[in-house]
């Protein structure tokens, strides 16, 4: 499961954290797009968190549906489609699009294979019914705890991504500044060791 930790130094901690937009009104617009733009950061990273659970939840339920039903089709003959389903390329949900790559993609892979370690996935027909269940179970329980983290920094996104509208809208921000600011290369908020910390 995602916690949350109190003061902890992970990205996710950072922008879920109560204290993360105060002041955000009053803040110079860079700080406001450096903030909006690690939030992304870490939307991007559970969206793909999260397409990894479904192709391994779509995996064991392909199985589980062809021995309920005697299906001719093996799941490798099916793994095609159900990685198509779940591509790891920029993803899109609830009607947004992203263009960040995530980071880290090799630790959350751990992760996901470390969630029901004594069933192994690479041979799917080999296991039990029971295995198979306990795998469903594990995968779905973490889905469901991602899926809410990633509302929660969805939130969090959108209302950076509405107060710098709101400048511009009012007319406290200019495209020449952010031109401007575009030609001095910002760069999104510095990694710290912490982000490499597993979830």
């Amino acid at each position: 499961m995602i916690e949350v930790r109190p003061g902890g130094r992970r990205r996710i901690d950072r922008v879920l954290a109560p204290d993360y937009l105060d002041g955000v009104q009053t803040k110079p617009l860079s700080e406001v797009r450096a903030l909006r733009d690690e939030a992304a950061q870490e939307e991007t990273d559970l969206s793909y968190l999260r397409r990894l659970l479904h192709a391994r939840i779509d995996i064991v339920r392909a199985e589980q549906i062809r021995r309920e039903e005697n299906g001719p089709f093996s799941v490798v003959e099916q793994l095609t489609d159900i990685l198509a389903r779940n591509a790891v390329g920029p993803a899109t949900g609830s009607g947004r699009y992203q263009t960040m790559e995530p980071s880290r993609a090799e630790a959350r892979r751990r992760h996901v294979e470390a969630l029901v370690s004594d069933v192994d996935l690479s041979d799917v027909t080999s296991r039990s019914d029971a295995e198979l269940v306990e795998a469903a179970n594990g995968y779905g329980e973490e889905e469901e705890s991602v899926s809410l983290r990633r509302r929660e920094v969805q939130d969090v996104v959108d209302l950076l991504n509405a107060e710098i509208a709101r400048r511009y809208r009012e007319g406290r921000a200019s495209v020449d500044e952010l031109l401007a600011e575009a030609c001095e290369g910002e760069r999104p908020a510095p990694r710290t060791p912490a982000d490499d910390e597993p979830r």
